[in-house]
């Protein structure tokens, strides 16, 4: 396993929709690790492919020391009419984040590193975390969902802490 270079805000890879993932093999198996390390690295909770700037729909998480999640080809089955609040940020613009409101519970359906089928139900931080995960899969970067002003002023405070 490696670490490997953080794609940077506002790289475009970052705005582009990752591609499903059709081989269930080592090379998967590999990614999945290398994303772990970087992520670790990082430091972060959650990282996905696109990140790393590999275009495909999979994601690595860690909220707990040791307890891996590794998801494939997620998806966002449902979500509940119940909103909450989460500060939020991202790998790929370290040292900003904001709060953000995302649905409560959400039920996600993915496959495993081996291709099985999964459906699983997640609340409060892990629903944060697949929501926001699945919307960078889709290219939706997360400070895409602040109003204009906060997107700015966020933007202007990352870019300030990158002239350092």
């Amino acid at each position: 396993m490696a670490v490997r270079p953080i794609v940077a805000f506002p790289d475009p890879r970052l705005r582009l929709p990752a591609q499903p993932v059709m081989r269930f093999d080592a090379d998967l198996r590999a990614l999945a690790g290398d994303l772990l390390d970087t992520m670790r690295a990082a430091p972060g909770i959650g990282i996905t492919a696109p990140h790393i700037g590999v275009p495909s729909r999979l994601v690595v998480l860690e909220l707990t020391p040791g307890e891996v999640r590794t998801y494939v080809n997620p998806v966002l089955d449902w979500a509940s009419p119940e909103m909450i609040r989460h500060a939020e940020g991202s790998v790929s613009m370290p040292g900003v984040g904001d709060e953000l409101e995302r649905h409560a519970q959400v039920r996600v359906s993915y496959r495993d590193l081996e291709g099985r089928e999964h459906s699983e139900e997640a609340d409060g931080l892990l629903a944060i975390c697949h929501q926001h995960e699945i919307d960078q899969l889709d290219g939706i970067f997360w400070i895409d969902r602040l109003s204009r002003l906060k997107r700015e002023r966020l933007v202007a405070r990352y870019n300030k802490l990158r002239r350092g």
